[in-house]
Order: C-alpha cells, then structure tokens, then sequence
C-alpha cells in the first residue's frame, strides 16, 4: 500500500501543469484606461499612467511613490522614496516634472499635456510605517504641478496595505496578504474618482463575472510570472467595456498570497455592474544577478532596465501589449 501511494504521488508531481488560456480579445475600449496598485504596483501605475498618458485617463496609487522617484537607483528607491529623512529626502516634485519633460521631449513617454484634468486618487495609511506619507504627499505636489485631478485620502488608521470593508488583517496590519478589513472601500472610492458615478456593487454571493488565468509569456516581460488574472464580468464577454489595470504590491502576487488580492481587493463586484474588465498582471520573485527581486515588486528602480519608467521599460511593454490584445 505504501509503495503504491508513493508511485501515486510520484505521477501527480511529474504531471505537466493546466495549461494557462491566451489572453482573450474582447473588443474592451482602447483609450480611457484607468490603472491602480498598492506600493510598488502603486508606483507602476505611476509609471503606466505617465508613459502612456494619452490612454491611460487615471490612476489611483495607495502609498506609492512619484514618478521616476528613485531614479534608477534601489538605494534612493528604500530610503528616499520609502522612508525619506534628512539625509535622504524624497526628490522634489519640481525636479522629478523637469525629468517628465525632458523624457516628453525626447518621445519616451507621451506628452504630459494630457495629465491636465486627469484623475488621480491617493492613499496613505496614518499607520504605514513602509512609505511614509511625505512620500505619497510629495506624489500629490507632482501631479499637482501637471494640474491633474487629486485627491488624497490620508485618515484612516490603515498599515501598509489596501483598506477593504471587511476582507483581511487588522486595519493597522502591515502583513500578507496585505489587504486590511478597515470598514473602508478603496477599490469602490478610487473607481469613483477614477471613472465618475458608479452603479452600486454587486453582492460576493451575485458576481456572476469570470475570474480567468492567462498565459503572461507571449508578452515577455522582464520579470514577468507565467501567469496573470483577468476578471471580465458577464456584460464584457464580447462587448466594449472599458479596462481597470490593478498592480498587486511587493510580497502579493498569486505565488505569495494565493488568489486573495484578485479576489478579495474588491475591483471585481465594482467590476460586476459598471461594465469594467480587471487586469491583474503578476510580477515574479527572482534571486537572478541579472534581475534581482525577491519579494515580487514590480520594477520602479531599474531591475529590468535603466528605462523601466518609460515606453521602452520591458513591463511597461508587457502590460502595453496586453491591453491592446483586451481591445483587438
């Protein structure tokens, strides 16, 4: 018996993995993207947001950093744009706009006209002791200067994590799966500055949308996993819906947390009833010299290229890839 259930696990280890589904064409609208991500997926959609402004509409950050903050630098990035004092300050908004410029003017990113009037929501935990919110008032003082749409809600007792109305840790946690149970719903107030008034949610038990994996390597991404999620709610199935792009942070990706942030973040009941299609790309966690990035961050220091802030950046392109499959 013992040796038939050895030899039993034996095939199910050495069994080829499901095969994840191509990313599906669903005719989603091509302009009026809106992007959001917590920590260093904030600062993705930072980035996203900036290089592709003429089709990226918005962005909600939840204690991220400003854009090209660290400057291709991993030490800027932990001290003076995470935990800035007076020694490493965080860079100046003023500083970090004439570097927008210059990259406009050299046509790495699109023009930064197009940041006027564009929606921006920020949140800062009064317990994050991770980003401190001089960084994410600094990120404000940035878009500001651009003349964009802020607001920055920075009052609730939340860590280092995404404020849900009930799903997670303690509110004043800063731990996996880094979703906090604050009575507060940031995914439903971020998409209501992000795409206007919005029907009201679906009930958990009602989602009737579709929670899918996909293959992420035909877009090759440095740093990239395997696979990413998709939500696409029953409406969107073959319909113009527009699309949300939602960055997990460091330590959050499927590989860490399992399914709880795509599925517990609380994009998807908004999801359910505004006809809004979830991208949920995944980093990966490597120990490689080449791309050094054991908690899974998305790249907002250099670690897959010195232009990883610009329309060049390896997973700005991967991402840019998807999101014209989501329309074809």
């Amino acid at each position: 018996m013992k040796s038939f259930i050895v030899a039993m696990l034996l095939v199910l280890f050495t069994l080829p993995a499901l095969a994840a589904e191509p990313l599906p064409a669903l005719r989603a609208e091509a302009k009026g993207i809106t992007v959001s991500g917590l920590s260093s997926g904030g600062t993705m959609a930072v980035q996203l947001h900036i290089a592709h402004s003429a089709s990226v509409a918005g962005a909600g950050v939840i204690a991220g950093a400003p854009y090209y903050c660290a400057q291709n630098s991993l030490m800027t990035a932990l001290y003076n744009c995470m935990t800035p004092g007076a020694w490493t300050p965080v860079p100046p908004a003023s500083h970090l706009r004439s570097v927008s410029e210059m990259l406009a003017s050299t046509n790495r990113i699109d023009a930064t006209r197009n940041l006027a009037g564009a929606p921006v929501w920020l949140f800062s935990g009064t317990l994050d002791r991770t980003v401190l919110p001089g960084v994410v008032g600094e990120l404000r003082r940035f878009y500001d200067l651009y003349g964009a749409k802020t607001l920055l809600v920075a009052d609730k007792p939340a860590g280092h994590a995404m404020a849900t109305p009930n799903a997670g840790n303690a509110c004043g946690a800063t731990e996996a799966p880094y979703l906090n149970a604050c009575d507060y719903d940031t995914a439903g107030e971020m998409l209501a500055h992000l795409l206007g008034r919005l029907n009201a949610p679906s009930a958990e038990a009602a989602a009737d949308g579709r929670l899918l994996v996909f293959d992420q390597r035909p877009f090759a991404g440095a740093g990239l996993d395997d696979e990413g999620y998709l939500y696409v709610p029953r409406d969107c199935a073959g319909a113009a819906c527009r699309i949300h792009v939602a960055f997990h942070g460091c330590r959050q990706n499927a590989r860490a947390v399992g399914e709880r942030f795509v599925r517990e973040a609380g994009y998807n009941r908004w999801a359910d009833t505004n006809r809004l299609v979830v991208l949920y790309p995944q980093a990966a966690s490597s120990y490689s010299p080449l791309h050094f990035n054991p908690r899974g961050c998305w790249d907002w220091w250099g670690y897959s290229g010195a232009e990883y802030a610009t329309r060049e950046g390896a997973q700005i392109r991967a991402v840019k890839a998807m999101l014209e499959r989501l329309s074809q």
